[in-house]
């Protein structure tokens, strides 16, 4: 079992900041990418950004340029920095996970319970 706990989320103003952060616990044996997912209500989840295997991160073209991903592969963690926010960015921000548990060699998604954004005057 891989289990990922989202957090950062909030109430912040247009322009304003946040920084999410996302730690995947439990017995993991490999982890390949994490990623960040978002979900308006009455919109379909889209993704916001993901790192890569080989350190290259990829972005909506929505965030580019205000959004970074960075990660941590020794703390297994990943995070989102949001500047320049927009009311339309606000959502639950989903943490996602491809990873494969000890003593198993299977890839297998996981994902986090969400962590509110609200962007508002």
């Amino acid at each position: 079992q891989v289990q990922l706990v989202e957090s950062g989320g909030g109430l912040v103003q247009p322009g304003g900041s946040l920084r999410l952060s996302c730690a995947a616990s439990g017995s993991i044996y490999r982890l390949d990418h994490m990623a960040w997912f978002r979900q308006a209500p009455g919109k379909q989840r889209e993704l916001v950004a993901s790192t890569g295997s080989g350190g290259s991160s990829n972005y909506a073209d929505s965030v580019k340029g205000r959004f970074t991903i960075n990660g941590d592969n020794a703390k297994a963690t990943v995070y989102l920095q949001m500047n320049s926010l927009k009311p339309e960015d606000t959502a639950v921000y989903l943490c996602y996970a491809y990873a494969a548990t000890t003593g198993a060699n299977v890839l297998r998604n996981y994902w986090g319970q969400g962590t509110q954004v609200t962007v508002s005057s």
